[in-house]
């Protein structure tokens, strides 16, 4: 299975969903979990390993798929919305001109030690002005346990410097172990979210204890309106 499989799985889902969609990505990936075991297993290679006597692990490949694939799902979801606010989506990868400027606006300083990117998985920034001028990051990931703390602790790297201070920081979940849904009283993960990060989106059903900092996923294109008009 590759991403291409993925994305027209999610398109089925957007027309039975509408906008509403977002609530529905954990099935997705549900669905997709059985059709790539069926890939994994019919591969020749692993097909060889199974007939020596090898151990196979069809969910270790799985989970390296879904942690993938789910940064690119969203990306997709997002990217004509965000286009159309007059913004740029940037996935970490590649280099040009445009995307060496972004680098440079999210360097951070370690004085003797060097200048080091933060960890991120998406950037959004705005194309039109002359230095690129960054105006989000993007943590994506399937819960908070896969790098919350260090989203708030990049989040402080980027206030130290004035240049910087305006870039927000975003962490966005399926939060498939419902870290996030009560407020009061917290559990770690939400008490991050809440303090050290400007904000979480959660693509679930479950239901949600919602605040200033935890919103559903559809608040996020109406949120970074907000900040490119204020």
């Amino acid at each position: 299975m590759d991403f291409e499989e993925l994305k027209k799985l999610y398109l089925e889902k957007k027309n039975e969903n509408g906008v509403e969609v977002y609530r529905h990505i954990s099935e997705l990936f549900r669905e997709a979990r059985e059709i790539h075991r069926d890939y994994y297993l019919n591969r020749p290679d692993v097909k060889k390993a199974v007939e020596v006597g090898r151990r196979v692990d069809p969910d270790q490949s799985w989970r390296a798929f879904k942690g993938k694939n789910l940064e690119k799902l969203l990306a997709f979801m997002i990217e004509e919305e965000v286009r159309s606010l007059g913004l740029k989506l940037w996935q970490g990868k590649g280099n040009n001109k445009e995307i060496s400027q972004v680098k440079r606006n999210l360097l951070i300083n370690y004085g003797e030690f060097g200048y080091h990117l933060p960890d991120l998985d998406l950037v959004i920034f705005d194309p039109e002005t002359p230095e690129k001028r960054v105006i989000a990051i993007l943590s994506v990931k399937v819960t908070l346990r896969e790098r919350i703390a260090q989203t708030g602790y990049w989040k402080f790297k980027l206030l130290e410097d004035e240049a910087q201070s305006h870039i927000k920081v975003f962490f966005i979940t399926l939060d498939e172990d419902e870290t996030l849904t009560t407020k009061l009283p917290a559990k770690k993960g939400r008490a991050i979210v809440e303090v050290d990060t400007d904000g979480c989106y959660v693509l679930s059903d479950a239901t949600y204890e919602l605040s200033d900092k935890v919103k559903m996923f559809d608040k996020l294109i109406e949120d970074l309106e907000k900040l490119i008009n204020s």
